[in-house]
């Protein structure tokens, strides 16, 4: 996606060869333009699938799940890092190591938000070891429901996570696929994704 590349060259900072720094219009400050245009973007990637969930895990993937909810027409779910008194109901739970903030942590759903009836598109941030949307997919199993695919916003293809994730016949769409990043540059993997320029 273009216009995602490009203002990740403008605006994001790569702290280190493993650690990129977007907080001025993805997940700090939020360009809501660019949300919807990637909403609108994982629809188009998806299309043609029956979706009738967007899931996600709470922060970050919270705003890019409801713009693609939005394009798709479906409710989004996001699974939860700590349990509020008010959830109360029998959970799908899996526990995730996040890369960014270097600890593990257990995640919850409601069962009554998903089930075998259905058919999951898992939409986050980053892809950059899959260990997230490992802990994701895993809800999706113990529900039932088909997992679609997964939709990365970012994707560090230097590190395994689509390796994870492709070994367990999981179909991804990252719509920035990073080849390579340090200080003083970035380099983009260039897609072509139906035609058209990713």
């Amino acid at each position: 996606m273009r216009r995602l590349q490009e203002q990740i060259l403008r605006d994001g900072q790569a702290l280190s060869n493993t650690v990129l720094k977007v907080d001025k219009f993805l997940n700090h400050q939020v360009d809501p333009e660019l949300t919807m245009e990637i909403g609108r973007e994982f629809a188009l990637r998806f299309q043609g699938e029956p979706i009738t969930k967007v899931l996600t895990i709470e922060a970050s993937g919270i705003h890019f799940a409801l713009a693609t909810s939005v394009a798709l027409g479906v409710p989004f779910i996001y699974a939860k890092k700590k349990k509020a008194v008010t959830l109360t109901e029998d959970l799908y739970t899996a526990e995730v190591f996040s890369f960014t903030r270097q600890e593990t942590f257990q995640v919850s759903v409601s069962k009554r938000y998903l089930s075998e009836q259905d058919r999951v598109l898992i939409v986050d941030d980053f892809l950059a070891t899959g260990d997230a949307l490992l802990g994701l997919i895993n809800i999706v199993g113990q529900s039932g429901a088909q997992l679609v695919g997964v939709g990365a916003v970012i994707e560090k293809s230097f590190q395994d996570g689509r390796g994870k994730l492709e070994a367990a016949g999981v179909r991804v769409h990252s719509l920035a696929r990073i080849a390579s990043m340090s200080p003083a540059h970035i380099e983009f993997i260039e897609e072509q994704e139906e035609g058209r320029s990713c």
